[in-house]
């Protein structure tokens, strides 16, 4: 996939009916998404319990796009190949989940996917630059990870501006996790992000008998972010 900044819209299937995932995926990418994020959550790292390795390579045949996954978990070293061949386009794992976050992102590219570098909101943009070489994303977490619906910390806008300046013309994707809706959307755009993970803002009033929803809350954040980036 070319490296692009146009503006993405990831949305995350915490949010979608777990009892239809295939049919969700599918009329999420119909409707314009552009990338498809699954939280995976250990009940140890973060508060909640989520996806394993069999429900992420039960995802992927109705993954068309590309297929993100955020682990939320510790440690994270000893399951990285597992979801790599479970499907991941891209691993995401998070700084503070174990001593050596150098070795993490070592481990994901040796399994030829993409990697992702997250920060939880009380950890500093700084942290990460001497993983820039390395990574071909960095997650901006604007919630604290563990659950779905969570109001957007705002501190998360100047510290994607830093790394947007930290980053300069290498290829590197900013992508941002929580609270993200067209009211929070281009305030992190303008500041440099580009892939937007969105859950309930996506799903919300919308089904797989009335997917048109899901299309009309994409374009919704879309056209905000855009407009951010334009104006």
């Amino acid at each position: 996939m070319a490296f692009d900044r146009s503006v993405k819209i990831a949305p995350s299937i915490l949010s979608a009916d777990f009892a239809n995932f295939g049919a969700e995926i599918r009329a999420i990418e119909d409707q314009g998404a552009d990338w498809v994020h699954v939280d995976v959550m250990d009940g140890h790292f973060v508060p909640n319990l989520t996806f394993g390795p069999p429900a992420v390579a039960a995802f992927r045949p109705h993954v068309k796009t590309f297929m993100d996954v955020h682990l939320m978990i510790a440690p994270v070293d000893p399951y990285i190949e597992a979801y790599a061949k479970a499907g991941a386009d891209m691993i995401t794992a998070h700084l503070e989940a174990g001593p050596h976050i150098h070795r993490t992102i070592q481990a994901i590219k040796a399994q030829g996917v993409k990697a992702g570098v997250s920060l939880n909101p009380g950890t500093p943009a700084e942290a990460i630059e001497y993983l820039l070489d390395m990574v071909d994303m960095v997650l901006v977490m604007t919630v604290n990870p563990g659950f779905g619906g969570q109001k957007f910390i705002h501190s998360g806008i100047e510290k994607t501006r830093k790394i947007r300046q930290m980053i300069g013309d290498r290829p590197i994707h900013i992508q941002i996790d929580g609270g993200v809706t067209p009211e929070t959307a281009p305030l992190v755009v303008e500041a440099g992000a580009d892939v937007l993970v969105a859950g309930s803002a996506v799903f919300k009033g919308g089904s797989v008998d009335n997917p048109q929803v899901y299309g009309e809350n994409i374009r919704a954040i879309r056209a905000a972010a855009e407009a951010a980036r334009t104006g």
